[in-house]
């Protein structure tokens, strides 16, 4: 922990379920910040902007700003940019998130049959993840449109318990459209990348905090981060068992981080 000086933090299942704060969480975040981290919220959720989500976080207690934020759907606008500048892109997502989307042209329904859709983007599952929905993105594969998605995740943790998420569809996609999503969000690479390269901190010098041990723990720790899962949000005993990899550390929830960082300002 002596080189650590920046913080990459998960939103939903570490710092909140449902967007209710899991206990400890706001004065643990206030300690972490108060000892001289630097600090970025890094989050797959594509229900909601970056100002909408700081919005939420601030009333539940917590000091962030949208500045704080590095979401799914922002990372995706800037590599849609960078590798299909100028695409025609469907989206299927739940939730608006057109804000953090500048620059990228989207298309709606009136393109189903496929006239200049150059990709289609998966955001997170919802209502909106019918069957209608579904084959028309297909449609849009068969006829040469690129897969990009914005994360894998297979489901969330909600008040309500687990809630299936895109990557369960997004595995159908791949194997009846016979391609291969482009994957952004975490456990992207380009997504910790971003990450680091907002806090100005390299890998050695961060941790990476999170509930889900592949897309959050050791997806960083493979890009160089400490990784450190918590017991909480879509944490399960069988998932931890049957990893890819190990953690570096483990903690019960994120109240426990200061313990773990120790207290040191990092300058």
């Amino acid at each position: 922990m002596a080189s650590v000086r920046a913080v990459l933090i998960d939103i939903d299942g570490v710092l909140t379920v449902s967007w209710e704060p899991l206990p400890g969480a706001v004065a643990a975040l206030r300690e972490v910040r108060e000892a001289g981290f630097q600090v970025a919220l890094v989050t797959n959720t594509t229900s909601r902007t970056r100002a909408s989500i700081a919005s939420v976080l601030t009333g539940a207690g917590f000091d962030v700003s949208a500045q704080d934020i590095l979401t799914a759907p922002a990372v995706t606008a800037a590599y849609l940019a960078d590798h299909c500048p100028g695409a025609r892109c469907a989206l299927l997502n739940s939730g608006d998130i057109a804000e953090d989307l500048a620059g990228v042209t989207l298309v709606g329904d009136a393109a189903e049959e496929g006239e200049g859709v150059d990709v289609v983007v998966l955001g997170g599952a919802g209502p909106e993840f019918g069957y209608a929905a579904l084959n028309r993105a297909f449609g849009h594969l068969q006829r040469g449109a690129r897969l990009v998605a914005m994360h894998r995740n297979l489901y969330w943790r909600t008040a309500d318990g687990l809630q299936l998420d895109a990557g369960a569809f997004l595995a159908g996609l791949e194997k009846a459209a016979r391609t291969e999503a482009e994957i952004t969000g975490k456990p992207s690479p380009a997504f910790f990348e971003a990450a680091l390269a907002r806090l100005g901190a390299g890998p050695d010098e961060a941790l990476m905090v999170g509930d889900d041990i592949e897309s959050d723990v050791l997806a960083a720790q493979r890009a160089g981060l400490t990784g450190v899962l918590v017991k909480t949000g879509k944490y399960l005993p069988e998932t931890h068992r049957s990893a890819s990899g190990r953690p570096d550390h483990v903690i019960e929830s994120f109240a426990d981080l200061p313990t773990l960082l120790g207290g040191s300002a990092k300058q």
